[in-house]
């Protein structure tokens, strides 16, 4: 299992919403196709399939955990992980 397939089930799981690691987290964004903009400490992450416009902060070194409730959610309804499965 390579280190982002762990990271995509760690992220997946919901056991560890207030350690995810934010910088992997923008890693992982990018991976699934998400385009990344930059304003100010936001980082402002979209995709041309998906309506919904994903805005997340760092929290110190990690993501902040309703955030990251809000991208497994993305991910669950749009079942990213399932198409993207050749990339992960």
């Amino acid at each position: 299992m390579s280190q982002f397939q762990k990271f995509f089930a760690s992220l997946l799981s919901g056991r560890s919403d207030a350690t995810i690691d934010f910088e992997a987290l923008c890693k992982a964004l990018r991976r699934m196709g998400f385009e990344e903009r930059i304003r100010g400490s936001h980082h402002i992450f979209t995709r041309h399939d998906i309506e919904e416009i994903i805005n997340i902060q760092p929290d110190g070194r990690a993501a902040k955990p309703y955030q990251v409730k809000q991208i497994r959610t993305l991910i669950l309804k749009y079942r990213l992980g399932e198409t993207n499965e050749s990339q992960i």
